[in-house]
């Protein structure tokens, strides 16, 4: 394996981390503490191309690698990981989803939109009874001939209040079970779909968190992704990839975090000198970055997996699974190594360990990525 970046690949990564450090920096502990949405970031996200970076050129797309995309999601997330949940979602589980499986006239009315940031984009799977177990959809879609009604409820939509289009998947024949659901794209405003309140969250605060309700929503045939019951396979693409776009997320994180707290052991001072010199510390730093190693290596295994089309299912699962622990695991340790400081606003450490913790929870939880892995490790 050659993780050698190309030269392009290293100029959209210092492209991310300038961003980062110019444009979200500024303001991201407040936009925590108020949970406001990164409404002016997110603009200039689309207009530098890191809102579908992956979809084709002929829909305003980058055309770009998954690695690339990995890049971003790492820098963006060191900072802010409320503006890069943002991005993954829209990249990994929304454009991808609309360019891989989309017909050409949902990919011209939607996905040329959404490339480019005019639009944001939501992916609606999880349910009040069915989070991780995906196949227990009470969100139904009764084919009507040319068009479907819509009616349940969906929970956690990061981007459910701002977007613009909604993939939601829906039961349509509860006898054929998975075989029988489906993808819809819904529009905001569409009769009949209401959004629920904000939810209010320990992090990634300013990404905004709703509920959805679908009351007769009545949404074209034309808006079915792909052939009938074509939806679960659909929603199990789109998270496999999307799990390689949140390990980013969490890689970031961590390093986020290792950064702070090694800058910090070299000015701290306690018993004559800087706390970096005393072993206490110096094997906190070596143990944070080493899991960091480690975690990155898996990431960008699977993203090269994806890119040179083989099967990632295990390789972003196990990426998942490594990073967010090392996210969790990396940004105790880079509050502990701050001291009483870690435990305040200022340092920015608490609200990267508070971001960490999403990690093992959405897109697949931990424990349903040891269930893939299990199964991927036990089949042969």
């Amino acid at each position: 394996m050659d993780f050698k970046l190309s030269e392009e690949q290293i100029m959209i990564r210092d492209a991310a981390r300038d961003f980062a450090k110019a444009e979200l920096l500024p303001g991201v502990i407040e936009r925590d503490d108020k949970q406001e949405f990164p409404a002016e970031q997110v603009k200039k996200m689309g207009e530098l191309g890191f809102l579908g970076m992956m979809a084709s050129p002929e829909y305003g797309g980058g055309g770009m690698d998954t690695l690339s995309y990995v890049l971003v999601m790492e820098e963006l997330s060191k900072i802010d990981a409320s503006s890069s949940v943002i991005v993954s979602v829209n990249n990994s589980l929304v454009c991808w989803g609309l360019d891989t499986y989309g017909t050409p006239e949902q990919k011209e009315k939607y996905l040329s939109k959404l490339t480019t940031g005019e639009s944001i984009g939501a992916f609606c799977l999880s349910e009040p009874e069915a989070g991780s177990d995906a196949t227990s959809q009470r969100t139904t879609a009764i084919d009507k001939g040319d068009h479907y009604i819509l009616n349940g409820t969906k929970n956690w939509i990061t981007n459910g209040g701002t977007s613009d289009y909604y993939l939601v998947i829906a039961q349509t024949d509860k006898e054929k079970k998975h075989r029988g659901i489906n993808a819809f794209i819904v529009e905001k405003g569409w009769e009949g779909f209401e959004i629920g309140p904000k939810e209010d969250k320990l992090g990634i605060r300013g990404s905004d968190t709703h509920s959805l309700i679908f009351n007769d929503v009545k949404v074209p045939k034309e808006n079915r992704i792909g052939e009938d019951g074509f939806g679960f396979k659909f929603a199990m693409k789109t998270l496999a990839g999307g799990r390689i776009g949140i390990a980013a997320q969490a890689l970031g994180i961590a390093q986020g975090a290792y950064e702070l707290a090694r800058e910090y052991s070299k000015v701290r001072k306690a018993f004559g000198t800087e706390i970096m010199n005393h072993q206490a510390i110096a094997f906190k730093l070596a143990d944070m970055h080493v899991q960091i190693e480690a975690a990155r290596m898996l990431v960008y295994k699977a993203a090269m997996d994806k890119d040179n089309h083989e099967n990632y299912d295990l390789s972003g699962a196990m990426a998942k699974l490594v990073a967010s622990q090392a996210a969790m695991d990396v940004t105790i340790e880079a509050v502990q190594v701050h001291g009483g400081n870690g435990f305040v606003k200022e340092y920015h450490v608490e609200r990267l360990m508070r971001d960490a913790k999403i990690t093992q929870i959405y897109e697949g939880t931990s424990e349903i990525q040891k269930i893939v892995i299990s199964r991927s490790i036990l089949r042969d």
